[in-house]
């Protein structure tokens, strides 16, 4: 009965360490080719510089003067007081 015991858990824990070889191979299969990694930095870098143009570029909010912040509080304060309470 140890015989059997002993072939099962063999052919068990061979069939595992076969599985495992097969996603190493398969690991090297996905390795990016040196220009597929270059034009992978080369796009990323082109993203950041789009965003940190964006964000400091013509479409950035310009200050609020005096007056318009009054008309502003005063719009607000107005339509607060027209809202139903409940």
């Amino acid at each position: 009965m140890k015989f059997f015991a002993i072939i099962l858990v063999l052919a068990l824990s061979s069939g595992s360490a076969l599985a495992q070889q097969g996603r190493k191979a398969e690991g090297k299969q996905r390795q990016m080719r040196e220009e597929d990694r270059q034009r992978m930095r080369d796009d990323m870098r082109e993203v950041y510089r789009d965003r940190r143009g964006r964000s400091a570029g013509p479409e950035r909010q310009r200050q609020m003067t005096p007056e318009e912040r009054d008309k502003l509080r005063r719009d607000i304060e107005e339509a607060s007081r027209q809202m139903p309470r409940k």
